[in-house]
């Protein structure tokens, strides 16, 4: 033990940055060159079908399978072009991680050779077996059968050999049974909603776009410290260490300089990434010690959804070639900041209008308020679902540990943004109305031209406003955007729906109590709505402190989802409000949110297992053994000290090793009775048949033992002989030469 431990520490010394030669060409030149975008469309598809390709990319035309062989034909002349020999549907199942599976492009060419084919069927259509992907009881082990199809609007990209078609997964009966499929369906209704909306300001608006800009946080760790972890190595986090006596308290590391090492890895990461078109833009180091960030600038958020489980599946692999480990988990190690995967939201239209950003003209703000204050009434009235989008057994010991926001949605709008609220919140609606001739003249042209970026940040907010887009807060390190999205998007489209709806039943009275023309009868009916929807949704604005004890109070005062019990969360997902809203917009129907709701408990509670058996095993057959072996020597020694001094002097000069030998004889067992408990109440658990159940009695019942075994266990680090230790510590971990 002393001996892999030490080699592997000492290892670690010893590494140099490889040297990573970037490409001759600027980045913005080698930009795409993995990617069958636009620019390879054009020039390896006939005229008429790059025309018929771009219609569906841009306007949402319905891809016409007649052109799918031409399609097939020129991605694989790339593809061929660029040395690959196979292909792949690339999907993302409901296991947070993506999956595929490749076929070589040889087919038999009846003369007993072989020759290369992609035909259009193979493009569009697959069927990959679906009964052994998490399904929650959609999918029998009998029933396999499952398709992927093809999304277009996700450009096909190369890795490594392999041609990489990005498709949503469905089951033989049509239920999709992964991420992009739902989300596709929620980014078309929010794009229907917003547009009709916009054309209360803009009547030329025809589509709405949902952006989204996200920011990877990550710890990286030596490859050699990582596998002499078994806890990292199955779990992905530390299931034990004591603190390090110096970790971030010096606040160092933050945008500090980056280590070389790090640096190699990432230029090589970067190169590669842009080479698959993910438009990395950003990187620094994060606050805790070996935590680093990337960020891209803000893409389409089903481009943008692909393109970070891309990268995620990039810096695996990458690293590993510079001798590291990504670490994704939420809270790899306690005492020190988690990582998150900030989302920055926002809707934009076709002709370059952000729609959450404020304007220069009195008609742009009060658009500008107008989603504002809908964006709320989503977020408010589906505050719990929200929070159910981004738990996981790994998020939840990060959200509220004075890192991350607290498991509470609330949202930051920031000193000028709220006055402006509830400056048309309190406005005369008699008066108002009293003024129909002059238009807005009262309070539209009152309202102050806003600037970006007025007001501070609250780091505590989950959904803060930071000038001109929301900033998603709590969504976790490893996990894939698009639930969050799909939640967040179908939210928003629900509110705009009903603003429309109310709007319009309230113009014609308005015609008749004002005697101005249609467009002061329109916009006093969005402000008469505004009004009322400002008043509603007014729970959920708090620019307060997030962390404080005071706010879980005032927020369930408030109403707001104060739930902690991660499988409890869950539950928002089966609602009827959330129901009834999936449903309504065609986003997804009870069976399927049943049914993930079966797969995200069942996850749930096999995290907590596997974590649960590997601390087990960690404490039975590495702690133990150690603290009693050192327990041994130094028993040895007091009974040597005894053969030599005088009783009295010999008690004396082993009195500390005698409290060190009686606290090991303690707290071993303690940790013993602790995994005797443990393992028995995974056994009641596992009797349960009822997932959730199931899952709430692993909450509730088994995790609180991890911590209590824990404690022994870091409480013997500290007095077990360092050369005996069998696990890299915090220390060791924490810091890259």
């Amino acid at each position: 033990m002393e001996a892999l431990r030490f080699q592997v520490v000492g290892e670690a010394f010893k590494k140099k940055p490889l040297d990573v030669k970037a490409p001759s060409e600027r980045p913005y030149e080698y930009f795409g060159k993995k990617v069958f975008n636009r620019e390879k469309m054009y020039k390896y598809l006939p005229k008429q079908v790059y025309e018929k390709m771009i219609d569906v990319m841009d306007n949402g035309a319905r891809l016409d399978r007649d052109i799918a062989d031409a399609v097939a034909a020129g991605m694989k002349q790339w593809a061929v072009e660029n040395g690959v020999t196979h292909y792949t549907h690339w999907f993302q199942p409901l296991t947070e991680g993506t999956a595929e599976k490749h076929d070589s492009f040889i087919e038999h060419d009846g003369k007993g050779g072989m020759v290369e084919e992609f035909t259009g069927k193979l493009l569009v259509q697959q069927e990959p077996d679906a009964s052994s992907f998490p399904s929650g009881g959609i999918r029998s082990t009998f029933e396999a059968r499952g398709y992927s199809a093809w999304d277009p609007t996700s450009p096909v990209f190369i890795i490594d050999d392999t041609l990489c078609i990005p498709t949503v997964f469905i089951s033989y009966s049509g239920e999709a049974l992964d991420y992009k499929a739902p989300l596709l369906r929620a980014l078309h209704a929010v794009n229907v909603a917003a547009v009709d909306v916009c054309h209360y300001f803009d009547p030329a608006v025809k589509k709405v776009t949902s952006n989204l800009g996200w920011e990877q946080e990550y710890f990286l760790v030596d490859e050699g410290l990582y596998a002499a972890r078994p806890d990292l190595l199955l779990t992905g986090r530390t299931l034990m260490g004591h603190d390090s006596a110096k970790n971030q308290q010096m606040d160092d590391h933050y945008f500090g300089s980056i280590p070389e090492r790090v640096a190699a890895f990432m230029r090589d990461l970067e190169i590669q990434a842009l080479e698959l078109g993910v438009p990395c833009k950003t990187r620094h180091n994060e606050v805790a010690p070996n935590q680093f960030e990337l960020a891209p600038i803000f893409e389409e958020t089903n481009l943008a959804v692909d393109h970070n489980m891309m990268l995620m599946s990039l810096m695996k692999k990458v690293a590993r070639k510079h001798g590291f480990r990504v670490l994704l988990h939420e809270k790899p190690f306690a005492g020190i900041n988690g990582s998150g995967k900030h989302n920055n939201w926002s809707l934009s239209t076709d002709n370059g209008i952000l729609l959450h950003a404020p304007g220069k003209t009195p008609e742009a703000n009060l658009r500008f308020a107008t989603f504002i204050v809908e964006t709320l009434m989503g977020v408010y009235k589906h505050n719990g679902l929200l929070k159910a989008s981004i738990m996981s057994a790994t998020n939840a010991h990060r959200l509220g540990a004075n890192e991350a926001p607290p498991a509470i949605v609330s949202s930051f709008l920031g000193k000028q943004v709220s006055e402006l609220l509830d400056h048309i919140e309190k406005a005369d609606k008699d008066f108002l109305a009293m003024t129909g001739k002059q238009g807005m003249k009262m309070d539209i042209p009152e309202i102050p031209e806003l600037l970006i970026d007025n007001t501070d940040r609250n780091r505590t907010s989950p959904f803060a406003f930071t000038g001109n887009r929301f900033e998603f807060r709590a969504v976790g390190s490893e996990a894939n955007c698009a639930s969050a999205m799909i939640a967040l998007n179908s939210a928003v489209a629900e509110a705009l729906v009903d603003f429309k709806k109310r709007v319009d039943a309230r113009i014609p009275d308005f015609e008749k109590k004002l005697a101005g023309t249609e467009h002061s009868a329109k916009f006093h009916a969005i402000i008469d709505v505004l009004r009322e929807d400002i008043k509603t949704c007014k729970p959920i604005r708090f620019d307060g402190n997030g962390y404080s004890d005071e706010w879980v109070i005032e927020a369930e005062k408030r109403g707001l989802d104060v739930e902690k019990s991660c499988p409890k969360i869950f539950e928002r997902y089966l609602d009827k409000e959330s129901i009834d809203m999936f449903e309504s917009l065609g986003v997804m129907t009870k069976k399927e949110l049943e049914a993930r709701n079966e797969v995200k408990w069942e996850t749930y509670t096999k995290k907590i297992q596997i974590e649960a058996r590997v601390l087990g095993d960690l404490s039975m057959n590495h702690i133990i053994p150690v603290a009693t072996n050192y327990q041994s020597q130094l028993l040895k020694n007091v009974e040597n000290m005894s053969a030599i001094f005088p009783v009295d002097k010999a008690e004396k000069l082993s009195a500390r090793n005698i409290k060190i030998i009686e606290e090991i004889a303690e707290r071993t067992s303690a940790i013993e009775k602790g995994v005797e408990e443990l393992v028995n109440a995974r056994k009641l658990a596992n009797k349960i048949e009822d997932e959730h159940e199931k899952a709430i009695a692993y909450h509730d019942k088994v995790e609180p033992k991890l911590d209590t075994i824990r404690y022994e266990i870091d409480k013997l680090e500290l007095i077990v002989d360092d050369a005996l230790w069998p696990l890299p510590k915090y220390r060791e971990l924490l810091f890259i030469r």
